[in-house]
Formats: structure tokens, sequence, C-alpha cells
């Protein structure tokens, strides 16, 4: 069976971002230990694990769209979160809308430019 286990997100400045993705969803996100070699962050979501790095290479420029996996997170209240988002110095990438019978689906960009998504399960959302 497939799922979904772990995702990475890259950024240029890693402590922005380390800041950015705590403030936000309150998740713990701690230095890795062992020895490899780059700076590499764990994160834990309660649910999904991942991790966080360095971009090893130049982001796209604006308006390219997107170069990696895009991952959305379930949030208790999407327009809370939103608020949050750009108060942080989030942008809104495509305004919240519904997905009828299933959820409010919205997409934003980080301050590295990385594009994620938050969603609120609603199964009146039309």
């Amino acid at each position: 069976m497939n799922g979904y286990i772990y995702f990475e997100i890259q950024a240029d400045d890693v402590m922005r971002a380390v800041d950015f993705y705590k403030n936000i969803f309150g998740w713990k996100i701690t230095k890795a230990q062992e020895e490899i070699p780059i700076e590499y962050w764990r994160i834990e979501t309660g649910e999904a694990r991942g991790g966080l790095l360095k971009r090893p290479a130049k982001a796209p420029p604006p308006q390219s769209g997107t170069n990696a996996f895009v991952c959305s997170i379930e949030v208790a209240d999407f327009d809370q979160t939103a608020e949050k988002i750009t108060k942080a110095g989030g942008q809104v990438a495509l305004p919240k809308f519904a997905v009828p019978g299933v959820c409010w689906q919205g997409y934003f960009l980080d301050q590295e430019g990385n594009t994620f998504g938050i969603f609120h399960v609603d199964e009146k959302a039309k």
C-alpha cells in the first residue's frame, strides 16, 4: 500500500523557514544529530514526518510554477491559519476555494517561495 509518509522543505534561509513552520503549525523541528554531509532539520507534525534543508540549487524564478511536490496540511480553521500565514510573511498563491462535499482548500508561498496548501475538512463545502 502506498501512502504519504515523509516530506522535505527546501529553504534559502533555513532558520527563517524553521521559525515560519514552527509558528504557523506548531511543529517540533530539531536539528539532526546524525553525521550527514548537510545541515538537516527533522520535522515532527504529530502525523507525517519530514525534513528541512538548505536548498541545494537555485530556486526557479518567480512565476515559474512548482518544481517539487506540494504538500497540503489539514488545519482546524482555514481562515485563522491563512491569517497567521500572511501575518508571518507568507503569500496567498491560490485563494480559498471549495472542494464540494470535501473541504476548503487554498495554496500559499512561504518566505522561501515554496508552495504549500492548507485544507479544512467540511462536508458542507460548496
